[in-house]
């Protein structure tokens, strides 16, 4: 249940990047070169990846966090080597995932 709430989680952040990119934001998404960006965020962030998900054919996404910092930022990274940022934060923290059964 857990993986599947995580999958859908992940999904709609897809599906509100794409969206937005479709309709012309006036902000677009932030893109680079995966690497590029990847190595930003652990260099000016100490980010590193924590959680990893498809979204269909169109992207992975990924969230990176730093526990020290509490940051995190979540990107979609692009079959044509472009990582686009969808999100970041603070107070990022992990927790425990619920038992089976306790309503959420």
């Amino acid at each position: 249940m857990d993986r599947q709430l995580f999958a859908l989680s992940l999904g709609f952040l897809a599906c509100i990047l794409f969206t937005d990119h479709a309709f012309g934001a006036d902000n677009p998404p932030r893109c680079a070169g995966r690497a590029r960006v990847v190595t930003q965020l652990a260099e000016r962030w100490g980010e590193s990846r924590r959680a990893v998900g498809l979204a269909g054919n169109e992207a992975v996404l990924e969230l990176y966090t730093s526990l020290t910092t509490g940051t995190f930022t979540l990107i979609a990274s692009l079959p044509d080597g472009r990582a686009c940022m969808v999100a970041s934060g603070d107070h990022f923290e992990l927790i425990a995932p619920d038992k089976p059964g306790n309503p959420a």
